[in-house]
């Protein structure tokens, strides 16, 4: 065996190999290559994209938080001066209402110390007449003196 033989010979198959790689086997392994490479650069992009839209959506979540803390204020600062003014107006209900029952009980009072007036100079009246039956000793006419009685109970 010739060693010049043998090395072009193992060239030569080495040549074969190196043409029937870069034919047959290079070309797909290049596009499973191109295709993992698009695939890791959109799937990078993707998350950019995520990472970017996970930001607005946080100043946009908070946003509404404050907004929405805003508004909570501002529902409470009216519903307590709605408070305040329902009890302010039923402070002035509830007094409008005692001064009307302060009112009528006054009303009544005085209703009522007139009819004791009133009985109180009837039973003077009835008794100032037995007073003067026992002084004069004698029956005195409540019908005949009526103008007297009635003179004398005006002026009680």
């Amino acid at each position: 065996m010739n060693i010049n033989l043998t090395l072009i010979a193992q060239a030569v198959a080495f040549g074969i190999f190196i043409w029937f790689c870069a034919r047959f086997v290079w070309p797909p392994l290049l596009r499973a290559i191109e295709a993992r490479q698009k695939q890791i650069a959109d799937g990078l992009a993707a998350a950019e994209r995520g990472k970017q839209d996970l930001e607005l959506a946080s100043k946009r979540a908070e946003d509404v938080v404050r907004e929405a803390r805003q508004r909570a204020q501002d529902i409470l600062s009216q519903a307590d001066k709605r408070a305040a003014e329902l009890v302010e107006e039923a402070k002035n209900q509830a007094k409008a209402e005692g001064d009307r029952i302060i009112a009528g009980a006054k009303a009544e009072i005085d209703q009522e110390v007139f009819r004791a007036k009133e009985s109180l100079r009837s039973q003077v009246a009835v008794l100032a007449v037995q007073g003067a039956e026992k002084i004069l000793r004698r029956e005195v006419d409540a019908k005949a003196h009526a103008d007297l009685l009635n003179a004398v109970t005006a002026e009680l």
